[in-house]
């Protein structure tokens, strides 16, 4: 419209200067769209006018003057109003239409002006594009404005070579330093703007220079945040980097080819493994066209040979179909992992065996095609998948790899395995069991693991094992792994062949692994995880190059509690492997001679006389030595001697006399350390230390001769040992450094008083000296008067003291029968002076939580770092006060005194200060608090129940508050389970402290709620109770058992207990069953003394408990069947719930082990209480139940009508209830006639019954059911086996149904022809129910708690294995109710259900059947283009009166008739301006017509081809539409938050491989639509009727709103 005016205006010659001034405007206003349009109409109109021609009737003055005022359009117009549009923040419609207008004005002013002013213009454009901040400063332009200014002047540049040269330097730069969001706008902006004004040989320059920027930027810099811009660049050039080459032999042509760049197949390499998708998108793309151009050209690539391994892509001609085949297969792969649904990736997944098959066999013909590293790519991808599923698929399949027993390909994956494949199996989840597998089997990676390591490393060329083995174990230093990776990985390290492949550094290397990455994990997997780690260093070890003193100090790291030690398989194992290798290690650097070979023994005594040598004493104080010393050379000792053992199986006099002559310089050291006071401490110290370790280290000296000889040879220095222990104790300990010092000498003493018990002599002596000297000098320093200035002589002293006094009590405490006169008078004096009421205040009694002061040094230097462990030293002497008070009131109670007469008082005052202490003391030291309570609280219930129920609350509260530190809440909590559950406590409150009584209740309430998230809480209180109330070492008070009756909630909860746990706790259980299933084989297990938290404890441990409960003692009698009444509830409630559950749901599994419960108590169970249940037992058999649950139920029904049969009336009346109500249910009455053969001889009137129960059967062979019918023939056919002889005989009548019967047989027999009813009537007569299963023969503990449940298709967690029972001391069988099952029948049978599921055949394509169909061949989706048509004139519908909107929706890439119908009456509804096609013959497609109805005559439609939407799309961008992709990237924007500008463009992808990589980048936005579900995307149309949607109500609503503002005339 503005050019037709113009064109009038001109032509009638107007005063130029009167139009240009009325349509200029000042500089500093920003004026309308429209305005700058029309100026940029008017110039273009000027254009032929001022042209040179003859016809021109302008002057050159007035042409002069002209060409001025466009020059300062330019300078005065455009180039202001651009900076103020840089100015607005954001990018809003107003800006971007501004923007496009000024830059259509400024490519309509250059070519009328001179030829320098474009260069001049670029020159003051081109720093706006090199800012490095994002806001523009003064007179520059932001990056976006710029780029589009550069973008219009790039085609009058072209005839500048260096000013384009500039241009294209400074948009690489961009690249690399500009925000995510600008790069895409540069490279389409600039870049293609640059390269389609070029042509020939310069067009060849740019791009060889464009394409050498990014290879070199990618090679320095080889990051993900490179790879995903050099990728967006090279997809955005594709169309001119990769056509066709009409001149092969060309060398311009050949080095700009980039397939012949190794950095580019790199680029291309990291892009499909990028974790970005639409870098994984473009380097698909890239990946695609080259394949397609190598196959179009038909030409070698490359052209001439050159080196194997830098050619990472290969095209011959005459192998096109075999690589265009691979391709294809690597494109639908590469494609198909993008889903996230496992179902839709499994069936390409044998794709991957297709392609290594093609690789392996091209690798062995004359020439390699195909690079090893794109099936690492695959690899990778899958690696880096969101579903873990997909992640364990790729894991499994790279460790079943046959290829890589070929060692080219396994040095070609060798850095892969070290690099990403470990990264990846440092994930827990990879580990669960699989289907199929049970509780304690190997996983089934971590048995895959192991045969690929071995097949691995057994093909790595022998040179590169070792290197590659040390990388391997280093990536375990490199991050923390999880408990179960590791131990799966260092158990498949054990399993390596032996080998000489690791030195030094690899035992370093082992160590860092030791250190650092297994500091938290689990203590029995940890254990087992250093079982395998030294396993594999025994084995892989390199000798020669290693001396034994590295092997020793190695050996530092691996705990004696957890893995090595002694009496341990491992242990073992490494004395063979020191006696196999002795003589053969590197010989240590020590003297001249080097080559003389080192011994184990030799080592020993060298090491021994080194540890003992040490500097004279200087005076001065000195922190006690490094017990990691003593430890290295404990374990050298004892590893020296047991080998040694090993060799001669010396007995007792051999060992001694090796063992002497190893120990001699310590024996000498100790023997002086006694009487010589000049002795250094240090050595002193030393010395005890060493004895010490080496009594840890030995473990238990009975029937081991080590041990044995051990205790003789220190036994003959007990007494000055503990002469030099005593004199120190006795006021030489007075330095900071001495606190640690005394816990040595107190350990030791520990030691030697164990040493003494055989002996009389010793012992009474030291019972009789030794412990009231100490006791008495130790009350002595306690009662000495406070000082007004703490010294730290005086604060040592005291911690000393009461650490002493501790360890006395404790020492006592373990023979307090035997306790002699001197050492009870002095204890006496120390419980004296703790009740001490001279020295108590108001609050406290006597000298209970005594504080220790912190010390002041003499000069306040260094107090920081001196008394830093003060906290810890006094908190242990309040923790040693509470050590003597719990020992000296079980042994002595509160002293009988004039000043404390009042025992409830003073217990009670005792029990304040027990609840004071929970709070000062840190909450690893409170269980001497606790046993303290554990006495006192029966005591004082019945005068102070309500501070009784305090302390036991706070004692809870502060259990709670541990549940988070697992290693202080398990003491903790066995601590305050013995206190608040004593069997004293428990039968006070059951009588007498109500208050107490419930606040037990609801800790219990609250315990088992914290066992759902903790396994083994539950456990301690269970093992606790049932031991209370029936202990198993003394007979059980009836007053005791009687407090079970308030508690039993309890018994209910364990009778029905297994939480459901996360399934990362259920793995890493079934990995602790796993390890604990591997027995002595696995040192760990015998190491680790670590409690029992397996969730099925608490079940195992009441069934135990149930099963000693006596029938004939009434109150166990009244638990039984209160127990039952509860059990019964808990099944009617949930059979009565409305919430359905599934198979192994929580409420089936509960259902279950409620049965289970029942069953074990049946026997034991009064006949007049199984007559009460009976009614509720044949109640829950018509409920709707799970299998498991149903067979149980009919179990019952047998044993009770075999135990008591004169029941058989009452199942008989089952069969009358109203048939509408009973359904299927019928079947599990059925279901026990089919077991009549066991009833039946427990009946009187066998005939009657009989015949009752063929009465019955025959009615129900007739139901309209097929499963009724089924049971019920089976039925007949098991009753009618039992009265053929009398029906034969005509007894009873019988002869009459025996034609009905046989025929009823007989058609069920008949079935063979009947497809699904023979083989269900087949296959129920092979139930292992109704065949192999005995409902009596089979009654055992193995039956009804693992072989049902495995039989039933219960979840394997909830099979309870008979050694589980086993383990438990308490319980035991009976000849009535056996463990195991004395019959093999039902253990050799495998789960199955008799129902048949026809699977039919499906028919198969031959290449693409098991693809599902969204994703298909890339090729199969391109198609030729049709010839160009006339484009539809924009006014097509205009003259039917209907307004459009500004959107545009281009649907050029969709091919789907259907899809295209439907979206075209999407877009008439809504009124878009357009919908463009790639082809307008879709309209006449009878697929189109019927989802359009007709929407095609009211739209205007125009057709674009897809190889022509760049250039589409640059034009619509240049007139200021906002490019819109459908598409989930990085930085797209949710539908709910965007708002659409009016003027948008729509972009639509493909249905199978949505937008192209290549196009990408023209986006302005990308939307993306939020979804809830698992399905990763939407239907084409459905996705763009969305978005239309969105747009139009967004518009209609500012439509309205601007109508609604309109004032009214």
């Amino acid at each position: 419209m503005f050019s037709v005016f113009i064109n009038a205006v001109l032509s009638s010659s107007p005063d130029y200067d009167v139009l240009f001034e009325s349509l200029t405007w000042p500089s500093d206003s920003w004026p309308g769209t429209e305005q700058v349009e029309a100026l940029t109409a008017f110039i273009e109109g000027l254009g032929p006018i001022l042209s040179e021609s003859d016809t021109t009737p302008l002057s050159a003055a007035k042409r002069s003057s002209i060409v001025d005022q466009i020059n300062s359009v330019v300078w005065n117009q455009c180039l202001p109003l651009l900076n103020k549009v840089s100015t607005e923040a954001g990018e809003g419609m107003r800006c971007r239409e501004t923007t496009a207008a000024v830059c259509r004005l400024v490519s309509a002013c250059v070519p009328l002006c001179d030829e320098a002013l474009p260069g001049r213009v670029a020159l003051s454009v081109l720093p706006s594009l090199q800012q490095s901040e994002e806001v523009p400063g003064p007179g520059r332009l932001c990056v976006e404005v710029a780029s589009e200014v550069m973008a219009a002047l790039v085609p009058s540049l072209s005839v500048d070579e260096q000013l384009t040269l500039t241009t294209l330097s400074c948009a690489l730069s961009c690249i690399k330093t500009l925000p995510d969001a600008q790069v895409s706008k540069i490279t389409v902006r600039l870049l293609l703007t640059v390269l389609n004004c070029c042509s020939g040989a310069r067009l060849t320059s740019v791009l060889k220079l464009i394409l050498e920027d990014m290879c070199s930027w990618h090679s320095t810099d080889r990051t993900p945040v490179v790879t995903e811009r050099t990728l967006l660049c090279l997809t955005a050039l594709s169309d001119h980097l990769l056509k066709p080459r009409s001149l092969p032999s060309s060398s311009s042509t050949c080095d700009l080819d980039p397939r012949l760049s190794v950095q580019f197949w790199r680029m291309v390499q990291d892009g499909l493994t990028h974790r970005d998708g639409v870098s994984r998108k473009r380097a698909l793309y890239l990946l695609k066209m080259c394949v397609s151009l190598a196959e179009k050209e038909g030409l070698d690539c490359p052209l001439s040979p050159s080196e194997e391994d830098d050619i990472l892509f290969k095209w011959a001609p005459s192998r096109s179909k075999l690589l265009r085949e691979f391709w294809e297969d690597y494109a639908l792969v590469m494609e198909t992992l993008e889903e996230n649904q496992i179902h839709v990736v499994r069936p390409v997944l044998n794709r991957i065996d297709t392609l290594i098959q093609t690789t392996v066999n091209d690798s062995q013909a004359s020439g390699q095609l195909f690079h090893p590293s794109w099936l690492l790519c695959v690899y990778q991808r899958m690696f880096h998948s969101e579903n873990k599923s997909l992640m364990r698929e790729g894991v499994c399949h790279l460790l079943e790899l046959q290829v890589l027993q070929q060692p080219a390909f396994a040095l070609s994956f060798s850095q892969f395995i070290v690099g990403p494949f470990m990264d990846v199996l440092s994930e827990t989840s990879l580990f669960h069991k699989s289907v199929g597998q049970s509780v304690g089997d190997c996983p089934e990676i971590g048995a895959k693991l192991q045969v690929f390591m071995i097949t691995f490393f057994t093909s790595l060329p022998s040179e590169h094992r070792g290197p590659l083995l040390l990388q391997m174990i280093q990536q375990l230093c490199s991050k923390h792994w999880c408990a179960a990776p590791l131990l799966f990985l260092s158990q498949a390290l054990s399993k390596l062949p032996p080998g000489p492949l690791l030195g030094i550094e690899g035992l370093t290397a082992l160590r860092e692994v030791l250190r650092c990455t297994m500091i938290t994990h689990q203590v029995l997997l940890r254990g087992a995880a250093q079982c395998f780690l030294l396993n594999s260093a025994l084995c892989l070890t390199e000798v020669s190059a290693v001396t034994l003193d590295d092997v020793f100090t190695f050996l530092m790291d691996f705990r004696a509690d957890e893995s090595l030690s002694r009496r341990t398989q491992i242990w073992n194992q490494l004395c063979v492997w020191l006696s196999d290798n002795e003589g053969s290690f590197k010989p240590r650097l020590l003297d001249e001679d080097c080559t003389k070979k080192e011994t184990v023994r030799g080592y020993v005594q060298s090491e021994m006389l080194t540890y003992l040598r040490v500097p004279a004493s200087l005076g001065d104080s000195e922190r006690l030595p490094d017990s990691r010393e003593a430890d290295k050379l404990a374990r050298a000792i004892l590893l020296c001697v047991d080998m040694e053992q090993n060799h001669t199986e010396a007995k007792i006099a051999a060992t001694l006399e090796s063992l002497l002559s190893l120990l001699s310089p310590l024996l000498v050291t100790l023997s002086r350390v006694g009487t010589n006071v000049y002795l250094p401490l240090r050595k002193s110290d030393k010395s005890l230390q060493l004895v010490l370790q080496l009594f840890q280290l030995g473990g238990t000296p009975s029937l081991d001769n080590v041990m044995v000889a051990m205790k003789r040879l220190i036994f003959k220095l007990v007494d000055p040992i503990q002469e030099f222990i005593l004199r120190r104790l006795l006021g030489e300990l007075q330095e900071l450094f001495d606190v640690e010092r005394a816990d040595l000498y107190l350990c030791v003493l520990r030691q030697m008083v164990g040493l003494c018990r055989s002996t009389p002599q010793h012992h009474t002596q030291i019972q009789q000296t030794y412990f009231p000297k100490l006791i008495k000098y130790s009350l002595k320093v306690l009662q000495e008067p406070n000082q007004q200035i703490h010294s730290v002589a005086s604060q040592v002293s005291r911690a000393v003291a009461m650490a002493s006094l501790a360890t006395v009590c404790g020492l006592v405490e373990q023979e307090r029968n035997d306790m002699q006169s001197e050492t009870i008078s002095a204890l006496k004096l120390l419980n004296d002076y703790f009740y001490n009421l001279s020295s108590s205040s108001c609050q406290s009694l006597g000298n209970f939580n005594k504080r220790l002061q912190k010390p002041q040094t003499g000069d306040g230097s260094g107090d920081t770092e001196v008394l830093q462990d003060w906290g810890r030293i006094a908190a242990n002497f309040m923790r040693d006060q509470w050590i003597c008070l719990s020992f000296l009131m079980k042994a002595f109670g509160i002293p009988e005194s004039e000043e404390i007469s009042n025992d409830p008082e003073t217990l009670k005052t005792a029990l304040s200060c027990g609840v004071e202490a929970l709070a000062l003391l840190p909450s690893d030291l409170v269980l001497p608090v606790f046993t303290f309570m554990e006495t006192v609280l029966p005591q004082l219930l019945l005068h102070e129940e309500a501070m009784c129920v305090e302390a036991v609350t706070l004692s809870w509260e502060l259990v709670q508050g541990l549940s988070t530190n697992a290693h202080d809440f398990w003491p903790a909590l066995k601590g305050f389970i013995s206190m608040a559950f004593h069997r004293d406590l428990l039968e006070l409150a059951d009588t007498s402290a109500p208050t107490l009584l419930a606040a037990l209740k609801q800790i219990a309430i609250e315990l088992m709620e914290l066992s759902q998230s903790k396994s083994g809480v539950f456990g301690v209180l269970l093992q606790h109770c049932c031991q209370t109330w029936l202990p198993t070492d003394r007979g059980s008070s009836d007053t005791v058992f009687s407090s079970v009756f308030s508690h039993v909630n309890i018994l209910t909860e364990a009778c029905v207990y297994g939480p459901v746990f996360r399934r990362d706790q259920r793995l890493m259980q079934d990995v602790q069953t796993y390890v604990e299933r591997l027995g002595e084989e696995c040192a760990a297990n015998v190491a680790v003394t670590s409690d029992n938290r397996d969730d099925q404890l608490p079940r195992t441990c009441v069934l135990a408990f149930l099963n000693q409960l006596d029938s004939s003692n009434l109150q166990h009698e009244r638990l039984m069947e209160e127990l039952i009444m509860d059990l019964l509830k808990k099944d009617n409630h949930i059979s009565k719930s409305k919430m359905r559950y599934y198979s192994n749901s929580l409420q089936h599994r509960v259902k279950n082990r409620v049965w289970q419960t029942l069953l074990l108590l049946l026997p034991k169970l009064r006949e007049e209480f199984v007559a009460s249940v009976l009614n509720s037992v044949f109640e829950a058999g018509f409920c709707s139940n799970h299998a498991s649950v149903k067979y149980l139920i009919e179990w019952m029904m047998i044993l009770i009508l075999v135990q008591y049969p004169r029941h058989i009336d009452s199942f008989w009346a089952c069969f009358n209830r109203d048939h509408d109500k009973t359904k299927t249910s019928i079947c599990t009455f059925l279901s026990v006639l089919v077991h009549f053969k066991v009833i039946i001889p427990h009946l009187p009137d066998k005939d009657v019954h009989l015949r009752k129960a063929l009465d019955i059967i025959l009615q129900w062979c007739f139901n309209h059911n097929f499963s009724v019918r089924l049971y019920a023939l089976l039925a007949l056919k098991r009753v009618w086996s039992l009265a053929a002889v009398q029906a034969e005989e005509g007894a009873a009548g019988l002869g009459g149904l025996s034609t009905v019967i046989q025929a009823c047989l007989n058609q069920a027999e008949a079935m063979q022809n009947s497809g699904n009813a023979n083989r269900n009537w087949t296959r129920i007569q092979e139930h292992f129910f109704f065949g192999a299963f005995h409902p009596v023969r089979d009654y055992s503990v193995e039956t009804i708690f693992y072989t049902f449940p495995g039989l039933s298709e219960m979840a394997d967690d909830e099979w309870i294995p008979p050694w589980k029972f086993d383990k438990l001391i308490c319980f035991s069988e009976s000849p009535s109710f056996p463990l195991r099952n004395p019959a093999p029948d039902l253990s050799q049978l495998q789960p199955g259900d008799w129902i048949q599921q026809d699977k039919g055949e499906q028919n198969k394509e031959e290449r693409w059947a098991e693809v599902q169909k969204k994703i298909t061949p890339w090729r199969l989706g391109i198609q030729e283009q049709e010839p160009e048509l006339q484009l539809v004139p924009q006014q097509r519908a205009a003259r039917l009166g209907k307004l459009h909107g500004a959107l545009l929706v281009v649907a050029s890439l969709i091919d789907k008739p259907t899809n295209l119908g439907g979206l075209c009456r999407t877009c008439e509804i809504f009124g878009a301006s357009a919908l463009v096609l790639d082809n307008l013959r879709h309209v006449s497609d009878k697929h189109f017509q019927s989802l359009s109805v007709s929407s095609e005559l009211w739209l205007p439609l125009l057709e674009v081809k897809p190889m022509e939407l760049t250039d589409f799309l640059q034009v619509k961008k240049s007139e200021g539409y906002c490019i819109v992709g459908v598409e989930q990237t990085a930085n797209s924007q949710s539908l709910q938050d965007y708002q659409f500008p009016e003027k948008t463009l729509l972009l639509l992808g493909n249905e199978r491989e949505g937008i192209p990589a290549n196009l990408l980048q023209m986006f302005d936005v990308c939307v993306e639509i939020p979804q809830q579900g698992v399905t990763r995307s939407l239907n084409v149309h459905v996705s763009a009727a969305l978005l239309i949607w969105e747009y139009t109500r967004q518009h209609l609503t500012s439509g309205s709103a601007e109508v609604d503002s309109k004032p009214e005339n």
